[in-house]
């Protein structure tokens, strides 16, 4: 492998990172005694960076920050090739999602004449049900592989998204009374009026971010310690730096 510039198509520097993951998982000791279970938690780090990179528009960061969410993939792939005939490689990974990319879009691949992003929305979800028989699946409920694991806000969209998607009522999503059901109605009122709710809300939290910082700045240019201030005073210094957005 050479530092120099790959010429050509785009993927020739991927095929050395796979190289340079092997040597690594054969030769030092900590990427010899890594496990799946012992890198999960640096990929949902490093996908948190990613995203966080991507809110700042650190574009320059960004290409970093991906190469650091590539690795964990090409680490993975690493170790459950050596699981053998019961593992896969890396092929096997980009295989998979070739084969899934092609299949559910039939309309640039296969000749289906679609009419907009909603034609396309259904024949997705379409083409994942008949996936799903296929697999012996077919009661499988409308929701069946949305992840719990992910954050609140965007569970609660992609449930209802996907809810909505294969027919269930906009009327029976909302509040539901119990504990929680004000926020999940207010993720469906943003949904509805075409927001991205989990994005929307991380907007609002890093507007909010701001301003809190911005009052204690002009707090601390008076000489005053942000944390003594009473609640007038907050109010004083929001206000003030309000006026200077």
């Amino acid at each position: 492998m050479s530092g120099e510039q790959p010429v050509g198509a785009p993927g020739q520097r991927v095929r050395d990172l796979v190289e340079v993951m092997d040597v690594l998982r054969r030769k030092c000791p900590w990427d010899a005694e890594q496990t799946h279970g012992s890198l999960a938690k640096y990929l949902i780090e490093e996908a948190y960076e990613t995203l966080e990179t991507i809110e700042r528009g650190d574009l320059g960061a960004l290409r970093e920050e991906l190469g650091d969410v590539l690795l964990q993939v090409v680490f993975h792939a690493r170790i459950a090739q050596e699981r053998g005939a019961d593992g896969f490689t890396v092929d096997d990974v980009a295989d998979a999602v070739i084969a899934k990319l092609v299949r559910r879009h039939p309309h640039v691949f296969a000749g289906v004449e679609v009419d907009g992003t909603d034609e396309v929305r259904g024949n997705w979800e379409a083409i994942k049900a008949a996936e799903r028989a296929e697999k012996g699946d077919a009661d499988a409920s409308v929701l069946e592989g949305v992840p719990f694991a992910q954050p609140a806000v965007l569970l609660s969209y992609e449930l209802q998204k996907r809810a909505v998607r294969n027919g269930v009522p906009e009327d029976l999503i909302g509040d539901d009374g119990g504990e929680g059901g004000a926020l999940f109605a207010a993720v469906d009122a943003d949904r509805r009026a075409g927001g991205d709710p989990e994005m929307d809300l991380r907007g609002a939290a890093r507007r909010f971010d701001a301003r809190v910082r911005a009052a204690e700045a002009e707090a601390r240019a008076d000489g005053r310690d942000p944390r003594s201030l009473a609640p007038r005073e907050w109010r004083g210094y929001w206000s003030r730096s309000a006026e200077r957005d």
